[in-house]
């Protein structure tokens, strides 16, 4: 729960976003002269379907707003994503959700592959806040496998990461990076673990990797660290040292980007061997012995 001072800045915030629309703006008739700028306190309660003394005390810090109850005060103050998730984040709430449905998804998967692509030594990969993959660049698919090839619904990071028996073959200490992977994808789920898509992604590792199954109970959560890999490609041109590094675009701040870039000269040439003359045309795993 948020304290004092951040319940005054939530207040502060969204009177000033009133403060500065015109009945206009709403869809209202302005038909009396105002006193001050903008929208009354009523009206506000009243397109979001609160109470006006509720709102007031909203507006002074003394109450907390529900995920539902934020998100409507929003759309009556006509809040743009940016607001809604400084909004969100000051009333002690986990990040609003990034991609509202699949146009959304492509949207950004198709502003985000030429990034990709130009990075021609590096793999790197797109992801949504479920870790499902919406782009990925040639390296990637080199080093990786080609996530295309994959059902669907486990065309996911997480699931490639923990159910993937090609990755555990060319990349020998996977189990550090799997379970990193898993902490951050945990802690960035938060709120949203109930949701249909990450309920389906828990119940595929269950399914495809019951051995892990104490993983999926653990409660510990972590960051997604900078840290070094090094991948044994079976009959590559040899060992791969790589730097594993991320950002988060800005279109869509619970989407993500990783880098694995190589780390000396030697790791470039090998990975550029590998992506110039990929070793055989599958994805990261033997799809039919882990779908079926």
């Amino acid at each position: 729960m948020p304290g004092p001072l951040v319940s005054q800045e939530l207040g502060s915030f969204l009177r000033a976003h009133r403060e500065r629309l015109q009945p206009s703006d709403v869809g209202l008739s302005a038909t009396e002269r105002r006193r001050t700028p903008g929208l009354r306190r009523e009206e506000v309660a009243s397109l979001s379907g609160v109470g006006l003394a509720w709102y007031t005390w909203l507006e002074q810090g003394r109450v907390t707003a529900s995920r539902q109850v934020l998100e409507a005060v929003a759309r009556a103050l006509r809040l743009d994503p940016a607001g809604l998730r400084h909004a969100m984040r000051l009333a002690g709430h986990h990040e609003p959700v990034g991609l509202a449905d699949e146009a959304c998804a492509d949207e950004l998967a198709a502003s985000v592959q030429p990034v990709l692509d130009a990075w021609p030594a590096t793999p790197a990969v797109l992801v949504d806040r479920h870790f499902d993959l919406l782009g990925w660049n040639a390296p990637w698919s080199a080093l990786w496998g080609a996530p295309d090839v994959l059902p669907a619904d486990r065309r996911n990071l997480l699931w490639i990461m923990a159910a993937d028996r090609r990755l555990r073959r060319v990349l020998p200490d996977w189990q550090p990076l799997a379970m990193n992977v898993f902490q951050y994808f945990r802690a960035q789920a938060g709120l949203s673990r109930a949701d249909t898509r990450t309920e389906e992604v828990y119940r595929r590792l269950d399914e495809d990797a019951p051995e892990l199954s104490h993983w999926w109970g653990c409660h510990s959560v972590a960051e997604l660290t900078a840290r070094r890999v090094t991948v044994d490609p079976v009959g590559g041109p040899g060992p791969i040292r790589l730097t594993l590094s991320s950002f988060r675009p800005v279109d869509d701040p619970s989407a993500l980007v990783l880098l694995f870039t190589p780390l000396a000269e030697e790791d470039r040439r090998r990975l550029a061997d590998l992506t110039q003359h990929p070793l055989r045309a599958v994805g990261p795993c033997d799809a039919d012995r882990q779908a079926g």
